[in-house]
């Protein structure tokens, strides 16, 4: 299905279809963390339940800036902890599996959190609804909670710059409630089954407003309602307040005519509101009345298809990237003025404190917030319940089987604002890469694509010279991997007192497994295995977390310096990945994990950690190559799987890589409780995996259990 209804939908085969979106609330977020992440949970359920669809997994994209001890490090901590409470209550309570997902830190995101939300539901390939106001004469009927006044002005709040007065705004922030919306779900699903329903639409931003609207437009015809009739929880509400309130769990149907009584019933049943307000009209208009006056009278076209277009003036920044003034990066990212960067540590080849130095850098990028483990955010989520959920969240992408069937689907949310800030086009290529690689690497072949497109004012023409140059980059990659873009959400204004966000897509990817026993996870299974590299690493440190954690440079000084993204291969890409799904349908895989954050010795050291019911195996490496130790370690070079299998396999796979032309090189073996890496013969790293994983669990909660006792001491 392509996009335009309420969720995207792709066939999965034996009758079944996924439904997928993901959607921002970004701005409510920041005014009532918790509430704003909550409702947008509901948001998006909704989204996929709308299209006849049973939501089975949820996700969430969380970017906020640094949580250390800066002008806005306490605000940071404290929107952290209320959207993370807030997506567990909604999530845990309407009763889905959070199964995964992303969080990031930067500056850039300090006064501008993004909460990004993703749902997938399945749905049989003939039961799919429609938001459509079909069949002139048919009811239509408002279904769900009572509306009030909450969540007024939600979509113009959501649409402006904030400034010092923003959190005034708390009122336009929509109220919640997961218990409600599991009765819709069920209520919904039993009314689409019964036959009676001949369109439904989801009352989300601008409420009966939009939700009439887009009806009527993808019908090609009108809709009259009549507003004296709407369940209100609140006394005196004028025309204005019931049109735009964005009270949640809503839904406006469309029923066959005659059979208005049997919905009215069904919803009566799960004790929710069923009422008909209107009916479907060949006018094209959509008519709003009141206590008996007409109000409003205009063609729903223009308010859909044919609304006014804005053309946005656009101009390329500096070459590379860089920031225009002293305040804004190209693309609205912050340039943030700080002290002078800490002094690098000094790697010296022949120095005796060289082992000491790498080692040193190892453990601080496995505790940089970026890198280290979110295992303080999903365990406050239910990932488990309806026991869907094949691989726990912390993996490269979460997968849940399709029941019934042996077919499992992959799912995984990437974003990098700092790389897209640096180069829009190359760094919208980058996560569109990243995204599909993740799930290439639990076995999954990349199916198609959702997106959030976060950015900061339009109005600025570097912003939209980098919105335009993100959709380009996004369609070259997406058309090399064949993943079609069947939904998404763009949110603009994301800024404050001039302060934007970096340019910050977010893609999900989900992907398909066509045998659940051949789910492959990145840990290493045990001790012997062979462990190779598929693709070759560069000298890629620029506008990477070894620059920024190690070296202490902010995004403004990377920029200057003439920061430069890795540089992506797409036909290489195309044959890391087919190499990796190739071995791994074949079931000749024992562990698959992206180099990405951190380079290759990060991604070899969470390739060591234990996992559910497995301790941890240490690993032997040797690297050879004409790179410095450094950027062997920690390039962030793309297009690279570290990949272990046992030795029986090694020449199946080897066969494998030299059909694809791919670069293949056998780096080590998995054994012993300590990871050892050498470079050119030098031994670089030499760590306990138990020290090492036990730094890498427990810094971002320890950072925020410190932030809990320094309050409660004041």
């Amino acid at each position: 299905m392509p996009p335009g209804e309420n969720a995207g939908v792709v066939d999965i085969g034996d009758g079944w279809c996924a439904a997928f979106k993901v959607e921002s609330h970004n701005h409510p977020s920041f005014i009532e963390p918790f509430q704003g992440a909550a409702t947008g949970v509901g948001g998006i359920l909704r989204d996929i339940f709308t299209m006849g669809a049973r939501p089975i997994a949820a996700m969430n994209s969380l970017r906020f800036g640094t949580l250390e001890h800066t002008e806005h490090g306490r605000r940071n901590r404290a929107l952290l902890a209320g959207v993370v409470a807030g997506i567990a209550h909604y999530g845990n309570a309407f009763g889905v599996a959070t199964v995964g997902g992303e969080v990031a830190f930067d500056d850039a995101y300090a006064l501008n959190p993004l909460v990004n939300a993703f749902a997938l539901g399945l749905v049989r390939r003939d039961q799919i609804f429609f938001g459509k106001a079909s069949g002139v004469g048919n009811p239509v009927l408002y279904v769900g909670a009572k509306t009030g006044r909450d969540g007024i002005h939600g979509a113009t709040m959501a649409s402006a710059e904030f400034d010092d007065e923003a959190l005034e705004k708390r009122p336009t922030v929509q109220v919640g409630d997961p218990f409600l919306e599991k009765l819709l779900l069920e209520a919904c699903l039993e009314a689409m089954r019964s036959g009676a329903v001949a369109g439904i639409q989801d009352m989300g931003a601008a409420g009966l407003t939009s939700s009439s609207c887009e009806m009527a437009a993808r019908a090609g015809n009108g809709i009259e309602l009549d507003l004296t009739l709407v369940p209100q929880r609140e006394q005196n509400m004028t025309a204005y307040e019931i049109m735009l309130s964005e009270s949640q769990e809503r839904m406006l149907i469309v029923a066959h005519r005659g059979r208005e009584r049997q919905l009215v019933d069904i919803f009566g049943k799960w004790d929710l509101d069923a009422v008909v307000i209107g009916r479907v009209t060949d006018s094209g208009n959509v008519v709003v009345k009141h206590h008996g006056e007409r109000l409003a009278e205009i063609p729903s076209r223009f308010l859909t298809d044919e609304a006014p277009l804005y053309e946005r003036s656009m101009k390329p920044g500096r070459e590379g990237g860089g920031v225009d003034d002293e305040r804004v990066a190209v693309g609205g990212g912050l340039d943030l003025v700080s002290p002078a960067p800490p002094t690098a540590p000094v790697f010296d080849e022949s120095s005796a404190e060289s082992l000491q130095n790498y080692n040193d850098t190892l453990r601080r990028l496995v505790a940089a917030p970026n890198i280290a483990s979110k295992e303080w955010v999903y365990r406050q989520y239910d990932h488990m319940v309806r026991t869907n959920t094949a691989v726990l969240p912390g993996a490269d992408a979460a997968v849940v089987r399709v029941k019934e069937t042996r077919r499992a689907l992959a799912m995984c949310l990437d974003g990098n604002g700092r790389y897209c800030a640096v180069n829009p086009r190359e760094g919208a290529r980058l996560v569109v890469a990243e995204a599909a690689r993740n799930v290439v690497c639990v076995g999954a072949r990349p199916l198609a694509v959702t997106n959030c497109l976060n950015f900061a004012s339009p109005e600025r023409p570097e912003v939209m010279w980098a919105f335009s140059e993100v959709i380009d980059g996004m369609s070259e990659a997406c058309r090399a991997f064949e993943t079609p873009v069947i939904s998404g959400n763009v949110s603009f204004y994301n800024e404050t007192e001039g302060r934007g966000i970096h340019p910050t897509p977010v893609i999900g990817m989900v992907g398909l497994i066509e045998d659940v026993r051949r789910i492959v996870q990145h840990g290493f299974k045990r001790e012997g295995h062979v462990v190779a590299l598929v693709g070759e690493t560069g000298e890629d440190l620029s506008a990477s977390e070894y620059e920024g954690t190690i070296e202490g440079r902010t995004f403004a000084e990377m920029t200057k310096a003439g920061g430069r993204v890795p540089r992506l291969d797409l036909e290489r890409e195309r044959a890391v990945q087919s190499v990796v799904l190739r071995a791994a349908e074949a079931g000749l895989l024992q562990s698959a994990h992206d180099c990405s954050d951190g380079g290759l010795a990060v991604a070899l050291a969470e390739s060591c950690f234990s996992s559910l019911g497995r301790r941890g195996i240490g690993a032997s490496v040797e690297l050879r190559g004409a790179l410095s130790s450094v950027a062997h370690l920690f390039s962030e070079t793309p297009s690279r799987i570290i990949v272990s299998f046992e030795e029986s396999a090694r020449t199946r796979i080897e066969e494998l890589a030299a059909e694809a032309n791919c670069p293949l090189q056998i780096i080590g073996s998995t054994g012993g409780t300590r990871l050892l890496v050498s470079a050119n013969g030098t031994e670089c790293i030499a760590q306990d995996i138990n020290e090492l994983e036990t730094v890498w669990r427990t810094s971002l909660g320890d950072k925020l259990r410190a932030e809990v006792l320094a309050a409660a001491a004041e």
